[in-house]
């Protein structure tokens, strides 16, 4: 189990306007015993929002969003692991919100939330059929502002990465970590597979592309092929081509501990 700090992240994406201000902010919102990292993501010209991975506690997240004053117009799942699930269907049902992603190969997961959970002390939880699965090259749209999509099995076989890359961020699930990458001990996991994703789907999106994992502390591609004692380029051999980084202004990013 990853030793998680007991902290909150604030990031803004500066994908920039004429007036130098973020089209995007983001809430990292640690939740249940697992404390998983929920995302929300929002547009500041909107105030239109979505939560990534709601694992749990839906009325700390539902508080969030109105302490921000966001309104929630979808959720988007990586994958179909309680803790990062866990609390889609009652965000959906509080908002009329659609539910989207994973990839289907995930439903039995979602179909086993509330078995899952209480294992767990996760006691909100509750099963969860997406209104739209997610798959390979996909696009999802917030306010005008685009978001890609990766098929990266391994850790579950219905994996799916999210990633800006205008604004150089991309959110992993439990793909990968700072230092580690996703378990594969799990029914239906493959570490072959989830290495592959790494390396084939991660790592081509360029090495400035920073990332928020499931548990723990953001961190960046580039850092992960230098160090990571599991995908580092000196472990795996990857010599792969990479997309080329988006002009400085688009990378800058702004971070508030909290």
């Amino acid at each position: 189990m990853l030793c998680v700090p007991r902290r909150r992240d604030y990031v803004a994406i500066m994908t920039e306007t004429p007036a130098k201000q973020p089209k995007l902010e983001i809430r990292i919102i640690p939740v249940t015993p697992l404390q998983q990292n929920t995302s929300m993501i929002w547009s500041t010209e909107t105030m239109e929002g979505v939560f990534i991975d709601p694992g749990g506690e839906v009325d700390k997240l539902m508080g969030a969003a109105e302490q921000f004053g966001v309104k929630i117009v979808g959720v988007w799942l990586t994958h179909g692991h309680m803790d990062h699930a866990g609390a889609a269907a009652a965000v959906a049902e509080r908002t009329g919100c659609p539910v989207i992603g994973p990839h289907e190969d995930d439903q039995w997961l979602l179909d086993e939330i509330e078995t899952q959970g209480a294992k767990y002390g996760i006691k909100d939880g509750k099963n969860v059929t997406p209104d739209r699965y997610l798959h390979d090259g996909d696009v999802l749209d917030l306010a005008g502002n685009k978001f890609g999509v990766v098929h990266t099995p391994g850790h579950t076989p219905g994996h799916v990465v999210i990633y800006s890359e205008e604004g150089a961020l991309a959110f992993v699930g439990d793909v990968l970590f700072r230092g580690s990458v996703g378990r594969t001990d799990f029914p239906r996991g493959n570490q072959q597979q989830l290495i592959d994703s790494i390396t084939g789907k991660l790592w081509p999106l360029g090495p400035q592309m920073r990332f928020v994992p499931g548990h723990g502390p953001l961190s960046t591609f580039g850092q992960e092929r230098i160090d990571n004692p599991f995908v580092a380029d000196e472990v795996t051999g990857y010599q792969g081509a990479e997309k080329q980084a988006p002009d400085e202004m688009s990378q800058r990013l702004s971070k508030r501990w909290s």
